[in-house]
């Protein structure tokens, strides 16, 4: 079945986008549901955005693939669903890739057709209790992503009775010459290779009794990084996990290794129990990375779902559910005996929505230093020497209302930490308000905090991305206070942006 672009009205951003709670630098839809971010890939000169979306409701759903293009991952144009539910089931998460030598045979006039690789899902069977419920299939477009055709053989990868059997993540391994397929498969993650996109063969498994296993293993991915600062190159598992976050509920951990286009080798972390997690905030859930970005550029990018499972569906918003993380690069660094850490940063693209830069002179700290800010969004860099016992830096978002968000760095227990329990509104969920804790990688006296504050949000990258803390509020009012505060130290450097939105010209 084919589904035309131009049978469908376009969203009208300037409508929405205004209402209380709405992200302005971050992705959000137009209206209803979404959840995980799908298909994403780039193609001459366009990021295309997938997501989960569910056209009908603010809850989940029958699961669609909504769609949007950026041509700098910062600004986005809204696109009709890509893909519907059909006879095979729902669409659920997967990816999708550029097919440069036609090998799946679906490419037109020379030129190399986008594939999707998804799973369906079949209500009917998930609710008469069988285990193969869960399929994969293939959809292909030849015009940019704007129209799509549901491959006549689907499924192309038939369940061999695992339930929980889901969220492909595709991509083409040079070496063996085949497209390698990243499958969650329950508590664990299974391995294929294919030559063409349409026939797949198992080649193996990896993470029983490894990492964390609170919840089920979902939206993997699988790429290989340089080790900042040396020669080498190692591969990168990502494995988001529902419930069993470090701070509860859902996040994403990974792992560090080796591939040799059969089988997945854990090096790092070195305890097979031991888990290492992208993010220690509460709100960066089912995250993977763009696929065909230009070697030219060069860079893993990433993108992460601002939500989780403990309260997703009933956060205080109305017309839509849902934000998606800013755009990530991620980088992987050593450190030493300890293993390797996965470093996250904001593209560079996001420094054009800064303006009205204000530069913050070096100071000491002792007593709060009271920034002048308007209403996010904001951008805030920070770098703040501490002293050597006891040390703790934190800065404190607040409004007349008395609603706070305090982010900050506990030397006593040397961790970084997001306290929202009087952020604004938590009524919703107990599982909301709290004090979520994250881990340092240096001992160093020096500590960066970079923080991208949005209505309803606060991403925290802290000693160059090292450590990484996502995490949504609802405050009744706008921020507007921002206090800086840490007891005998000193500010070495700071700058304050204000950010455009995304969505409006003013």
């Amino acid at each position: 079945m084919l589904w035309a672009c131009q049978s469908q009205p376009q969203p009208e951003v300037s409508d929405n986008y205004r209402e209380p709670h709405r992200p302005q630098i971050h992705f959000s839809p137009p209206s209803h549901w979404m959840n995980d971010p799908n298909g994403m890939v780039y193609y001459e000169g366009e990021y295309h955005l997938f997501y989960q979306h569910y056209p009908d409701s603010t809850v989940w759903g029958p699961m669609h693939w909504g769609h949007a293009v950026s041509t700098d991952m910062i600004h986005w144009e809204h696109l009709p669903i890509a893909l519907y539910p059909d006879e095979h089931g729902y669409i659920f998460s997967g990816s999708a890739v550029i097919d440069w030598n036609n090998s799946s045979g679906l490419g037109e006039n020379g030129k190399p057709p986008m594939v999707a690789i998804f799973t369906f899902h079949d209500p009917e069977g998930a609710k008469a209790g069988t285990n193969t419920y869960q399929t994969q299939g293939i959809a292909y477009s030849n015009d940019k992503g704007r129209s799509w055709t549901m491959y006549e053989g689907n499924p192309v990868l038939g369940n061999p009775g695992l339930r929980d059997f889901r969220d492909p993540k595709v991509s083409w391994h040079e070496p063996s010459q085949r497209w390698v397929m990243i499958l969650a498969v329950g508590d664990h993650m299974a391995l294929y290779n294919s030559p063409d996109l349409k026939n797949w063969t198992h080649l193996s498994d990896f993470g029983q009794g490894v990492g964390a296993h609170g919840g089920v293993w979902e939206c993997p991915d699988l790429f290989a990084l340089e080790v900042e600062g040396t020669s080498q190159k190692k591969w990168v598992m990502l494995a988001s996990i529902n419930p069993g976050g470090p701070n509860g509920g859902s996040a994403t951990q990974y792992f560090v290794g080796e591939f040799d286009g059969q089988t997945f080798t854990r090096e790092w972390p070195a305890d097979p129990k031991d888990s290492v997690w992208v993010d220690y905030g509460k709100d960066n859930y089912a995250g993977v990375t763009w696929s065909d970005i230009p070697p030219e550029d060069g860079r893993r990018l990433f993108l992460g779902w601002m939500g989780n499972w403990q309260y997703a569906q009933v956060v205080p918003t109305e017309k839509w559910r849902s934000a998606m993380t800013l755009p990530r690069v991620l980088s992987l660094h050593p450190l030493g005996e300890k293993g390797y850490v996965l470093r996250s940063e904001v593209v560079a693209e996001a420094r054009k929505l800064r303006t009205n830069e204000q530069s913050l002179p070096a100071q000491g700290l002792t007593t709060p230093l009271q920034l002048q800010s308007s209403s996010p969004p904001l951008e805030l860099f920070l770098s703040i020497q501490l002293p050597p016992a006891e040390a703790l830096a934190e800065v404190t978002l607040s409004n007349a209302q008395g609603e706070q968000m305090v982010i900050g760095y506990d030397g006593n227990t040397q961790h970084f930490f997001v306290d929202r329990t009087q952020s604004g509104d938590a009524s919703f969920s107990e599982d909301f308000a709290g004090r979520h804790i994250g881990p340092r990688y240096t001992s160093s006296d020096t500590l960066s905090l970079h923080l991208f504050v949005d209505v309803a949000s606060v991403e925290v990258f802290a000693d160059d991305g090292s450590s990484v803390m996502t995490e949504i509020c609802f405050p009744s009012v706008p921020y507007d206070q921002i206090q800086v505060h840490a007891q005998g130290g000193k500010l070495l450097e700071g700058k304050l942006w204000q950010l455009k939105s995304i969505w409006h010209e003013e």
